[in-house]
């Protein structure tokens, strides 16, 4: 079943499938489309999951052991399969192909993959998967299709933005997703939802002089945790909500998490991400802290604090979202 990112939510809500391959050279889509199908699985009961790196030196046997393995610690499963080059190879062609003749009941198989070529399509592997489960293709928005992106990206976030607001953000994004959503955000905090204008927009970046949630982003990144802990208080006397803040630090930090999948490629796919010359060295920065694990912890408290703030779960969000700056600023070597 090959579907769009745009219609996953809708289709994951009917039922899961035992496979899933999400694949293309979009960041953003690819990021958001992995999430949403990770986070379904957990609220279905999938509460384990077992990561996997593919690349020259990888052993297609771990993944055939663990499939066959029984599951320790829940009843249900995601084994997540990172292939960033898109090439499969004879031996991981072969396990995808031999697994799906008999897949497990208890357990959803994530493949996230590079740009396939064509004769990757046409490949045993893939029509297995295009049959049992579902292939998300992940392309770059054209100019022509961008201006409904961004549209629906606002009211996504309840805001009517007019055609001079939408064509603002897509002039200063030249295409790059990421980018644009991170417009969207900061135009969110900046304004608020409901009916927006260029006019409120020019208005509220022009004068707003205060502690921005982009500065507290990038000095998490940076690594300065007294500074960190400083504008999260003006921020909370200026009354920002931290849900408002989680949209923005959890974005940087799935980004934070692809890059360090691959350390050897980290400074492409940064850039590929719409990462600019002037950010890079505090992303670089912060993976020297960090590793992946420790990032998608990170992550996990993102989502936390987001239960939390929606009233999901029990916390102070305000507590929870400073600790999380400080693990970010500070690392996972200051804690073994």
């Amino acid at each position: 079943m090959n579907v769009r990112p745009d219609q996953l939510k809708s289709v994951l809500n009917k039922q899961l499938y035992p496979v899933y391959l999400v694949s293309g050279d979009e960041p953003l889509q690819v990021m958001e489309t992995t999430d949403l199908i990770r986070s379904t699985c957990r609220e279905q009961g999938y509460a384990e999951r077992e990561i996997f790196e593919v690349d020259a030196s990888f052993e297609w046997q771990d993944f055939n052991d663990e499939a066959a393995s029984m599951s320790l610690f829940s009843s249900q499963r995601i084994l997540d399969v990172r292939i960033p080059s898109g090439k499969f190879g004879k031996q991981g062609s072969q396990a995808i192909k031999q697994y799906l003749e008999n897949p497990a009941q208890d357990t959803v198989v994530l493949i996230t993959a590079g740009k396939l070529d064509k004769s990757a399509k046409n490949s045993a592997w893939f029509k297995a998967i295009d049959k049992l489960g579902m292939v998300i293709q992940c392309w770059p928005v054209d100019s022509g299709h961008l201006p409904a992106w961004v549209r629906q990206r606002f009211q996504e976030r309840g805001m009517k933005p007019d055609n001079e607001v939408v064509d603002y953000v897509c002039q200063n994004v030249e295409g790059n997703l990421l980018a644009a959503a991170q417009e969207i955000d900061k135009i969110y905090l900046f304004v608020g939802p409901g009916e927006i204008t260029f006019e409120n927009v020019s208005e509220a970046i022009t004068e707003n002089s205060r502690f921005s949630v982009f500065e507290l982003v990038d000095t998490a990144l940076k690594g300065d945790a007294p500074r960190v802990i400083k504008i999260l208080n003006s921020l909370d006397v200026e009354g920002v909500e931290p849900l408002a803040m989680i949209w923005v630090l959890a974005k940087e930090i799935r980004l934070l998490c692809l890059a360090a999948a691959d350390p050897s490629s980290a400074e492409y796919t940064l850039k590929r991400s719409g990462v600019w010359g002037n950010r890079m060295p505090l992303f670089k920065a912060c993976l020297s802290r960090h590793t992946e694990k420790s990032l998608r912890s990170l992550l996990q408290r993102c989502m936390k604090i987001e239960g939390v703030s929606k009233g999901f779960e029990e916390g102070d969000a305000n507590d929870e979202l400073r600790m999380l700056c400080f693990l970010l600023s500070k690392g996972q070597r200051r804690f073994k």
